[in-house]
């Protein structure tokens, strides 16, 4: 493949994200629909949406926007109706993923840090209803992106490509509508979750060392804390998830906000340290599509358990039919 570096990398870090990603999150989303993970059931709706939402930006932006348009060029997938909605999709996939992350991060904090809301919140009804209404918004709108194109011209009687239409750079309209999307993602998802995170950090250090003062005056009692204890592990999903997503969003939105306030888009090369930066944040923002397993696996010990059987499973059928030859 010929161009700059950057280019070859990310192309090579495409093709590993679909081949790793998406029998990840179908795992994830198979092993948690089974419900034998001890995950409540409006948490594990929670991890189920992400890692569908999750499995939809690796399917239509990496596998058939950025994948299937280079290797099969000319194809329906050039379609200028096509090509506009599998945008939209793109678009939207990213950010039902964002958002959720953000309702799952809220649903842990009133789980942690409101006890008075908690029985009434952090249920499986209102999991779906939060759900269903953050998909549903982030569908509706990025709906204007499918007119920010127009074909590059006809083949054969038929609209062919998609080209931004200048108008899209300079009208205020579609300016402000350009800001809006970026504030809604990443810009008050990422504020959000740091937010969140800080203040559950503050409730939880509060209240272990309100406990511990209570312990230390209660007859010596030396046993371990068992709500400290499950505290700890109920929190440790929370960080575990909104700190991957804080990691591996970072480099993007530090880039987006450089060009932002230096009114620099255009650079002379794709050797340039910035363009070099961004597309390094590009990667590491659909990585974040394919690390549910890792963290489920890693905080979980139920679905350590789950994914092992799954390991398993088929050299226990093919040992069993063996033995039944026999």
């Amino acid at each position: 493949m010929e161009g700059p570096i950057i280019l070859l990398i990310e192309f090579i870090f495409y093709h590993f994200l679909v081949v790793i990603s998406i029998p990840a999150n179908l795992v994830t989303i198979t092993i948690l629909s089974r419900g034998k993970c001890g995950i409540s059931p409006g948490v594990c709706l929670y991890l189920i949406s992400m890692a569908t939402a999750d499995l939809m930006v690796v399917f239509v932006s990496l596998l058939l926007n950025s994948l299937g348009s280079r290797y099969f060029p000319y194809t329906f997938l050039f379609y200028t109706a096509v090509c506009r909605t599998v945008t939209v999709l793109g678009y939207a996939a990213i950010d039902c993923s964002v958002w959720l992350t953000i309702a799952f991060t809220i649903d842990r904090y009133v789980a942690i840090c409101c006890h008075n809301l908690k029985a009434r919140y952090c249920t499986q009804k209102t999991a779906v209803a939060v759900i269903t209404t953050v998909c549903l918004v982030n569908i509706l709108r990025n709906v204007p992106f499918y007119f920010k194109f127009q074909p590059y011209g006809t083949l054969g009687g038929v609209l062919w490509g998609c080209a931004n239409r200048q108008e899209f750079f300079t009208l205020p309209g579609w300016v402000a509508f350009f800001w809006l999307h970026h504030l809604l993602n990443p810009l008050i998802p990422y504020l959000l979750i740091l937010l969140l995170n800080a203040l559950t950090v503050r409730h939880i250090v509060l209240a272990n060392r309100a406990r511990r003062g209570l312990r230390a005056s209660s007859k010596g009692e030396q046993r371990e804390d068992a709500e400290v204890a499950n505290r700890r592990r109920s929190i440790m999903l929370l960080f575990v998830v909104s700190g991957s997503f804080i990691f591996l969003w970072m480099t993007k939105i530090v880039i987006f906000l450089l060009m932002e306030i230096s009114k620099r888009h255009v650079y002379p090369s794709y050797n340039h340290p910035v363009i070099i930066a961004d597309h390094t944040g590009t990667i590491l923002f659909y990585l974040s599509s394919c690390t549910n397993t890792a963290v489920y696996a890693l905080t979980q010990s139920k679905v350590r358990e789950q994914l092992k059987r799954a390991v398993k499973y088929p050299f226990t059928l093919i040992c069993d039919q063996v033995s039944s030859l026999k």
